[in-house]
Formats: C-alpha cells, sequence, structure tokens
C-alpha cells in the first residue's frame, strides 16, 4: 500500500501537470513545514475571541445569532454575496441589544477583506463548499485561527494545503463538525474512553438523510447539491458520522486511517423523485445522476479496526446515522433508538439482549458529558440542532479563552475530510483499496489519545456563565 506523495497525486481527480510544478512532491508527506506540528498545539489566551462569519445563510445565520450567547465571544464583523441577509442579522443585533458588526457585502472576494481585518480574531466559515480550501489557506495566511464549515475541504490537495498553511502561520485550524459535540457521541465516547465497552474493534455509522426536496427544491433556488450527485461519484458528506468515530478509535491520537474501500448502488431516488413531481418540460423530470443512491465504504486503521460507513440522501428513510460501537465488552447504538448492552469481564452476563430502558437511563445520567450536565438544557434553549451546535461553540470559546489545545486539529480536519476525493477514486477503479496520507507525518502515534471534552464555568468568559445558566436565555432567542 506504500505510496509516495508524487504517485498518491498522479491518480487523483483533476491533478494537473501546474500541479506538480507547484510543489507537489514527496517532501510534502516527509517533511514538516516551517512552522511545525500542531499535535496539541496552544496559543496564548484570547480573552475576548472576536469573530468575523463568512456566509450568512441558514447555518451562518443560526451561528451569527447563537455566538453572541457565548461568554467572552463577540461577533465583530459578517460577510455575505446577498448583503440583505447581513442587514437582517445587524438588525437583530440592534433589536436584542447585541454590539453591531462590520459588514463586508457584494463582491465574491469580500470574504478576503474580513480575513484581513485587524478587529478579527476567529473566521468562522459557513460558505459554499468550493470555498472552504481556499477560505482555509487564506483566513490562516492573515494571522487568523479558521473555524470551517463541513467538510473541511474537498480534495486532497486541499486538504495538504490546510495543513501545510496552518503549520506555517502556528493558527488553529478547527471543523465544525457538530456531531461529536451530540449529547448521546459524547455518551458513547466516554463509554469508550473509560473501557466500559472493551477494546474497541468496529464502528457501523452513516450521513442517511431524506434530501430529495431539499436538493430538488432548494429554499435560496440554487442546485450546488444535486449538481454533485450528477457529475460525481463517492461520499460527498463523510464528516457527521467519522466526526464521532474518530473520536472513538482515537483516530490521529494513536492510530489511523490506513486505507478505504468505496462502492456504490445504481441510482434511482432521485430520478424516481423527478418523474413523479414535475412535469416533462422541466429539466428536473427527467434528470440523471452519475452518484449512487447508495455509497458504502469500509475503512480499515493502522490497529486493525474497522468502519462501515454509508451516504444516502436520495431515498425515502428516517434519518439514521447508526452510530453503533462494537467493543470486545459490549456495544453502544444511538440509531433508531438509544441502546447498550455491556458485561464487567467477558462472558460475565447476558449480551443476548440490550440493557431494558431503565438501566440504560442510568448509564445515560450516570456517564453524560460532563459539558452536558452543566450547560445541556442552557444550550437547548439557546439551540443549534438541539443545543449540539451551542456546545460546540462554547467548547471551542472555552479553549481559546484558556490557552488549551483545540479538541480537534488541522489534522483530523484533514483526515475526515480525505474520504471525499478517495470514496470517489474507489469508486472509479472498481472499490480498489485507497490509501490515506498520514497528513500528520507519524505523529498520531504519539498523539495522545482524545480527552473528555468539559469546561471549568469559572474559566469561561467573565466567570459569570454558571450563574448564568442557571437561567433560561432571552425569550428573543
Amino acid at each position: 500500500m506504500e505510496q509516495n506523495r508524487r504517485e498518491f497525486l498522479k491518480v487523483a481527480a483533476g491533478v494537473s501537470a501546474a500541479a506538480f510544478a507547484a510543489g507537489c512532491s514527496t517532501d510534502r508527506m516527509n517533511l514538516v513545514s516551517s512552522g511545525g506540528p500542531m499535535c496539541g498545539f496552544t496559543v496564548p489566551p484570547i480573552k475576548e475571541i472576536k469573530v468575523g462569519i463568512i456566509g450568512i445563510g441558514a447555518r451562518g445565520t443560526g451561528a451569527a445569532k447563537r455566538l453572541p450567547f457565548v461568554p467572552g465571544v463577540r461577533v465583530t464583523a459578517l460577510c455575505d454575496i446577498q448583503g440583505e441577509k447581513v442587514d437582517n442579522v445587524l438588525s437583530w443585533y440592534k433589536q436584542n441589544g447585541k454590539p453591531d458588526a462590520k459588514r463586508y457585502v457584494g463582491g465574491p472576494e469580500e470574504w478576503k477583506r474580513l480575513c484581513d481585518d485587524p478587529n478579527v480574531d476567529v473566521v468562522y466559515s459557513v460558505t459554499p463548499r468550493e470555498l472552504h480550501g481556499p477560505i482555509n489557506v487564506y483566513g490562516l495566511n492573515a494571522g487568523k485561527h479558521v473555524l470551517q464549515e463541513v467538510p473541511g475541504a474537498f480534495t486532497i490537495e486541499e486538504c495538504w494545503a490546510t495543513v501545510e498553511a496552518a503549520e506555517k502561520a502556528r493558527r488553529h485550524c478547527f471543523l465544525l463538525e457538530n456531531s461529536p459535540y451530540g449529547e448521546f457521541p459524547m455518551l458513547a465516547h466516554r463509554l469508550c474512553h473509560e473501557g466500559l465497552l472493551g477494546d474497541i474493534i468496529h464502528v457501523d455509522s452513516a450521513y442517511i438523510h431524506d434530501q430529495r426536496k431539499l436538493q430538488y427544491k432548494p429554499n435560496d433556488g440554487r442546485f450546488w447539491r444535486i449538481k454533485r450527485h450528477q457529475t460525481h461519484h463517492g461520499n460527498y458528506y463523510p464528516t457527521h458520522p467519522t466526526g464521532c468515530t474518530a473520536r472513538y478509535l482515537n483516530i490521529n491520537h494513536g492510530d489511523k486511517f490506513d486505507f478505504i474501500v468505496s462502492l456504490e448502488s445504481l441510482s434511482g431516488g432521485f430520478e424516481r423523485f423527478g418523474r413523479d413531481n414535475f412535469p416533462a418540460s422541466d429539466w428536473r423530470h427527467d434528470a440523471k445522476m452519475v452518484k449512487g443512491d447508495m455509497n458504502t465504504s469500509i475503512i480499515r486503521t493502522a490497529n486493525g479496526r474497522s468502519i462501515m460507513l454509508q451516504h444516502c440522501v436520495s431515498m425515502p428513510h428516517p434519518y439514521d446515522r447508526i452510530n453503533q460501537v462494537w467493543g470486545t465488552l459490549g456495544v453502544f447504538r444511538q440509531y433508531p433508538d438509544y441502546k447498550v448492552v455491556f458485561e464487567e469481564k467477558a462472558g460475565a452476563g447476558s449480551t443476548h439482549s440490550y440493557f431494558s430502558d431503565e438501566k440504560a437511563e442510568e448509564i445515560r445520567k450516570k456517564y453524560m458529558n460532563p459539558m452536558w450536565k452543566k450547560a445541556g438544557n442552557y444550550a437547548k434553549t439557546v439551540g443549534g440542532h438541539g443545543g449540539t451546535d451551542y456546545i460546540m461553540d462554547l467548547r471551542w470559546a472555552y479553549c481559546l479563552q484558556n490557552g488549551l489545545p483545540l479538541d480537534t486539529n488541522v489534522y483530523d480536519l484533514a483526515s475526515w475530510s480525505a474520504i471525499v476525493e478517495l470514496s470517489e477514486r474507489s469508486v472509479n477503479s472498481g472499490s480498489r483499496p485507497m490509501e490515506f496520507p498520514d497528513f500528520t507525518r507519524g505523529a498520531w502515534k504519539t498523539t495522545p489519545a482524545f480527552e473528555i471534552p468539559d469546561v471549568d464555568l469559572a474559566k469561561v468568559g467573565d466567570g459569570n456563565f454558571g450563574k448564568l445558566i442557571d437561567i433560561k436565555a432571552d425569550d428573543q432567542i
């Protein structure tokens, strides 16, 4: 499976000769850039974090209205091509007594001006996916910490460019992947971390989400999602399940993704939806897809663990991420219902059925992540995927305010996002194995395991957060 950097890129889709001339060589695989590695990287505490948000769509608007409720965080700049979206948020700030923010609107490169703004510490990027890689590199080169929506990059080349920019700039590049911060994924992580499931052997994971209406009838009239299905194979949205799996298996923190095998079913779900819902005169009536309905990938890790990862957004199926963790002492699953069973030692109990609902609830309460115990109710009130987004934002802000490493680093962003290109390459090659680059350049072997995320309420913002979360958030939320 050994491949050097040049061989790896020669088979990557869309790589031109110009890319090699720009410096795509084995040096990128074997040498650390001038800045040094980012494992365990910290910066001096930032007590007031000034955030600039790029992209004020659905998620961007949610972030813009959520972040002012994270103590010690101030939104100082907003950017979007559509000025009215920025104006709507600014109007909301004024109505709700929040500080004003600078307005960057109009041109397609206004986001660069925001990145260059000296009154911005953190770039919070919630843009169309083709901008993720460029914003990573430009923002990092501008000396900003970059928090990037998922996936963090779309190509292996963008992943490498992001890694090198972070290493050189000595700035954080954090993936805004909310799923690991959900109550049940954090519960599963704690069960894994404390050894209650034994040695973790395998994880079943997925992103199954019926998006037929969303993709055929987008609210903003833009069809960027479905166009991906018309032109590409592979799993283009892997990080929701993978972010959880990576923490359970300590990927880049003692283990690493080794190789991936990916295959696809035929495509029929989107086509049937088009025929049944649009007249023959509409292009959607007979639109043809390249990507199959169900993409299934198998990943093996360097330490021999296995992962099943699925992606399907074009068939009628309830939302499902599976999130099933297999250990030598027991199993945890989240969908369609939370279930758990484990033994104290192998063979010391019956695992032919899950624990009763009552016992499972006892375990949920006993091993609940401490952040959810402390701030879960407040997070649910503020909102963002049932409070998950708020818990994520609270955690990265707490780490920056106290000079701690972020939960995930740029190598995690790159490894999770690399599945986009690698899964497509595997499908295109007849489901041959594709090797993951080692973005850590060997540092995964000695990087400590993922810790259980927590916050000290006395060290959040001005120290009064503990009192704040004892009351409900303002009614305007």
